[in-house]
């Protein structure tokens, strides 16, 4: 009985159930018309889209549901390693660096595409990072081993790996004059995008969106950050904004002749938890144990995923196939 509780409970904390119950006794239904109602329903929803599309992935399209298995068992992993270690960097960053910021913005329209533009350039900053240096990359490596793109893939994260990004993020935006409401709000909006962004192809067949996705980054050029092709490695960091990645030369559009393979690179047992959660980290201590000498050592941890010391690196920069098609 107390372990179907426990169940119960954290199904109700997945759907935001608890969080919905706590609005609507605090205003009833017009509280869902604040800022706290909307973004609630906002994050109530996109776990029912997720149960959509397994819905349609088993009983419509026959595909069975392998590709949200894993996802779904890390998020039950992560959620259980946050009972016993709980870590709010976000708010950390907030009361430290708050008195060292430039300035801080208001509630009008102009500062929020500020704090937006700021916003984005700390994301891009962090994945980045997470792409180009190897010990970040064992932190977001969980998220990139799944091999089908769906919204589970939102959920598949080493838990180390949001106290990192917090980080990065909050201390770029608070810096930089973000305010911390105005910071709260671009992060619902962050979180519910970068869930929809992981649409599957079955739910969200052309998902680039037409002309807007010449000024944003939709599903369509997420799904080519998650792809393992050479045209496509390392491309497409940022969330909702491609002006980082313009400014960076890092935006790629998906092409109709290069279809994305997902996955990483190494081969992968996505049915082993191990393998998915912790993989990368074992690849790296293994390699830095047997490293001659603590300069390679070093540079195992902080030099891109890929990098040798015996001189055969297969780093991205020099795989990049000259006759691949061009940047649009």
């Amino acid at each position: 009985m107390y372990i179907l509780e426990k169940l119960l409970k954290q199904v109700f904390s997945f759907f935001r159930i608890y969080q919905l119950s706590d609005v609507y006794k605090h205003g009833g239904f017009d509280a869902f018309f604040t800022f706290q109602g909307v973004t609630t329903l906002l994050l109530f929803l996109m776990p029912i889209i997720l149960f959509i599309e397994i819905f349609r992935s088993f009983f419509v399209l026959k595909k069975g549901i392998r590709g949200f298995i894993m996802p779904l068992i890390i998020d039950v992993a992560n959620r259980l390693i946050s009972r016993v270690i709980g870590i709010s960097v976000g708010a950390f960053c907030i009361v430290v660096f708050k008195p060292y910021a430039l300035f801080e913005t208001t509630l009008t329209w102009y500062w929020f595409a500020y704090a937006y533009v700021i916003w984005e350039l700390g994301h891009f900053i962090y994945h980045y990072l997470c792409h180009k240096v190897r010990l970040f990359w064992c932190l977001h490596s969980t998220h990139h081993t799944p091999e089908e793109m769906n919204m589970s893939v939102s959920y598949s994260h080493f838990f180390l790996e949001a106290p990192f990004s917090d980080f990065i993020r909050t201390t770029t935006c608070i810096l930089l004059g973000v305010s911390p409401l105005m910071f709260a709000m671009v992060v619902v909006i962050d979180w519910v995008w970068a869930e929809l962004n992981h649409l599957s192809e079955d739910t969200l067949k052309d998902a680039s969106f037409g002309m807007v996705g010449k000024f944003i980054l939709t599903p369509s050029h997420h799904r080519v950050h998650h792809s393992r092709n050479e045209l496509y490695l390392d491309k497409n960091f940022g969330n909702l904004l491609n002006i980082w990645d313009k400014v960076f030369q890092t935006y790629q559009p998906e092409l109709p002749e290069v279809k994305p393979e997902y996955g990483i690179t190494r081969k992968v047992n996505t049915a082993s938890f191990w393998d998915v959660y912790f993989g990368e980290i074992y690849h790296l201590a293994k390699d830095v144990y047997f490293a001659p000498g603590i300069k390679n050592k070093l540079k195992y941890l902080f030099f891109p995923p890929g990098w040798t010391h015996t001189g055969d690196s297969q780093m991205v920069r020099q795989n990049r196939k000259k006759q691949s098609p061009k940047v649009n």
